[in-house]
């Protein structure tokens, strides 16, 4: 089957963050023509591809202009504030409104397809397997703003027909430029600092871990494809948390020592849970 046509021109919010570095190589690598948006100029402008796109300084929380966009240009939405404090209301309160305003207003002005990252969050606690089409049950303020998000937008679409894509993300791992925040980047401070000891919880949870190379090229290829509505992307490989760090540890070949059960488990996720992936797009 042939994919759909679609446009060359593409609005990415998020440029600089964690998939948004990834996901924009490709994007040139595949002749598109890219406004980046983002609120860090600074930090955008010392990136390979800054001189290979059109960027633009926004920042969702302030009254902005209206973005003007080539009129079959595409939207792919990255942008999400206050990560990973997943249960503060600041995602229901602030970055719920400001997405939906800046979609919103894309769509008005003549956006015809929008892709919005979702997150596996949304599913709730639910354990085992997990498709796409199970019923979501947010529990954490991050998660029930994702959701409400998405509900709002597919409401908009009685009002506005476009395209609507929702890929929900699960874990994301990148073992070159990992965020600090996440397990793997601390690990990895720890064994550039050599450390001796690194402190986690018992290890035993069962996760879905998808590198961000391929996080960013399943994105770009559902965006490319005729295909709407949620889809999961995730490696739908479970792996246990000890597995996965002494694996890393192997990687960097590192002495550094593990010292499970130092912190409790989460109280926001359950134990064992893992996706299953969609079709190739």
């Amino acid at each position: 089957m042939m994919k759909a046509k679609y446009s060359k021109y593409v609005i990415v919010t998020g440029a600089t963050g964690f998939i948004g570095c990834k996901l924009i190589p490709l994007l040139i690598k595949r002749n598109y023509n890219v406004l980046a948006i983002s609120r860090n100029p600074e930090k955008v402008s010392n990136l390979a591809w800054f001189k290979q796109v059109k960027f633009l300084k926004y920042d969702l929380k302030k009254k902005q202009k209206k973005i003007k966009f080539n009129k079959n240009a595409g939207l792919i939405h990255l942008a999400w504030e206050g990560l990973p404090n997943y249960k503060s209301n600041f995602h229901i309160k602030y970055n719920l409104p400001n997405s939906y305003k800046f979609i919103k207003s894309l769509i008005f002005s003549g956006l015809k397809k929008a892709l919005i990252t979702g997150t596996c969050a949304e599913y709730g606690m639910v354990s085992g397997p997990i498709t796409s089409k199970n019923k979501t049950f947010p529990f954490t303020s991050y998660a029930i703003a994702k959701d409400k998000l998405r509900i709002k937008l597919m409401t908009l679409k009685n009002k506005k027909k476009y395209k609507l894509q929702w890929p929900r993300i699960f874990f994301v791992y990148d073992k070159e430029r990992q965020s600090q925040n996440s397990l793997i980047g601390k690990l990895n401070i720890a064994i550039d600092n050599k450390q001796k000891v690194f402190n986690l919880s018992g290890g035993e949870q069962v996760r879905d871990y998808l590198s961000v190379e391929k996080v960013a090229k399943n994105i770009l290829d559902l965006y490319e494809s005729n295909k709407s509505g949620v889809k999961n992307i995730c490696s739908g490989k479970p792996i246990t948390v000890k597995r996965l760090v002494k694996n890393h540890i192997k990687k960097r070949k590192s002495n550094i020592s593990l010292n499970f059960g130092y912190y409790p488990y989460s109280d926001i996720e359950p134990m064992k849970f893992w996706g299953i992936p969609d079709k190739k797009f």
